[in-house]
């Protein structure tokens, strides 16, 4: 144990707060990674959202740039703390032609180092010590972390659902949902200052429709409550209408991005989020960015942003990457073909399994129900099965702590760390695995 005397209450708190509870296990399984020649018993991690599906392509391309262009002048020097002028401009027309289908204003985005460099940003500026952030349920677990180590606020799961069923054809909050959180809210002497979805959903891969989001937003800007939407996996979307998924829809709805709405609206209180990380793969690089018509917002965003700044050099090379809009164009459509193809990988062994699942429009993911596995609906056993699962199949999954949701036994999938044919052995492992678990399992019933 180490001696925690001489740090401070926060260093404390900070010493006691485990950033997510498979993270432990994850470092474990990487040490061990399964190869199909060089490590054929290696292990499975499918519990963090890397996108690794064409890595090479992109890897290739940023050799080439460094290799062939001469390094500007700016990058080895200040830049301001929204980031370069010139990558901004990249960045806005990239969004604005392959995202947003409209042209967006650099001046209306701020670039932080990451996703999360972003999100404590935004909670820090735009809601005070106490304030509630609302995030439907089942959300990404570190939303909590984010928005709780420095800027101090609390989350608020927002229930819509217990069994996945309800929202087989994408997300159902309503305004009543919202209305009920609130009074939850205030009857708690807190106030309801963010609002925040992911948009397609983590962990289930559902969509948002424009109507859906614009009605929400409404709700939002008339309650003065900022409306923020996460656009980080705005494209990686599946193919809904291949042959061998499309009847798992309902319809197939295509990601409609939340920027239309923030300039209709024209709203301080609307703002979106996104980074490059899902949808290029590049999580290791930490480049995101936030936008938002609110320059009271920016501005303070540029002056607390000096300690999150994205490397000159990454913004100086992504520029160039974001700025090719024919590779772009053919990368992203190898990124829908790889995706879609794991994804039916997996969802065609859970059939198989008779697992429910909810269906994906998008992510990096698949929300899966194995509570029929579990001896009890308890947190406990739901550690236990994902435990015993990864011992004994080296397949590591993410387990359902800290989403937020009220059923035990939901498990989240990431399907887009290994090809298909390792995705393949992983899901028989796991086949293997749960038929005689099945057995123990009906037995003891008995």
């Amino acid at each position: 144990m180490s001696d925690l005397s001489n740090i401070s209450s926060r260093g404390n708190r900070a010493y006691h707060t485990v950033v997510r509870p498979d993270f432990e296990l994850y470092f474990e399984a990487s040490k061990n990674i399964y190869h199909a020649v060089d490590n054929p018993d290696g292990t499975f991690p499918l519990n963090v959202a890397d996108n690794n599906l064409n890595w090479p392509i992109l890897s290739e391309r940023l050799q080439k740039i460094a290799a062939t262009q001469e390094i500007p002048d700016w990058v080895s020097g200040y830049t301001s703390g929204l980031g370069h002028e010139t990558f901004r401009a990249a960045l806005a027309d990239f969004l604005g032609i392959f995202l947003a289908k409209r042209p967006l204003d650099p001046a209306n985005i701020g670039v932080a180092a990451g996703a999360t460099a972003v999100i404590e940003l935004s909670a820090i500026i735009l809601a005070d010590k106490g304030d509630v952030a609302v995030f439907p349920a089942p959300a990404y677990p570190v939303y909590s972390r984010d928005i709780m180590n420095k800027a101090g606020i609390e989350r608020y799961d927002l229930i819509t659902h217990h069994d996945s069923d309800a929202i087989h054809h994408g997300p159902i909050l309503s305004i009543e949902h919202l209305e009920k959180a609130k009074r939850d809210i205030e009857l708690q002497g807190s106030n309801f200052k963010l609002l925040v979805v992911t948009n397609p959903d983590n962990p289930t891969g559902g969509l948002y429709t424009a109507e859906h989001l614009e009605a929400i937003a409404d709700w939002c800007i008339e309650r003065k409550i900022h409306f923020i939407v996460n656009e980080i996996y705005g494209l990686v979307t599946i193919h809904t209408t291949d042959p061998a998924i499309a009847d798992d829809y309902l319809d197939h709805r295509q990601f409609s991005s939340f920027l239309s709405i923030i300039h209709n609206k024209n709203s301080p209180y609307l703002h979106q989020w996104y980074a490059l990380s899902k949808d290029l793969g590049i999580s290791g690089m930490r480049v995101g960015m936030v936008y938002s018509l609110n320059q009271a917002f920016l501005t303070a965003f540029n002056n607390l942003n000096l300690p999150h700044m994205v490397s000159n050099h990454t913004q100086w090379l992504m520029e160039n990457v974001l700025g090719d809009h024919e590779f772009m164009r053919n990368f992203l459509d190898a990124q829908h073909q790889a995706l879609t193809k794991g994804y039916i990988v997996v969802v065609d062994m859970l059939k198989i399994l008779d697992i429910p699942f909810v269906p994906s429009y998008g992510s990096l993911f698949i929300w899966a129900d194995f509570s029929k596995f579990l001896f009890a609906e308890t947190l406990a056993a739901e550690i236990e099965f994902w435990e015993n699962l990864y011992k004994n199949t080296g397949v590591l999954l993410t387990p359902g702590i800290g989403f937020g949701h009220t059923k035990k036994g939901m498990f989240r999938i990431v399907y887009t760390c290994f090809d298909d044919e390792a995705l393949r052995i992983a899901m028989k492992r796991i086949q293997y695995y749960l038929a005689g678990l099945a057995t123990t399992v009906k037995k003891s019933v008995e």
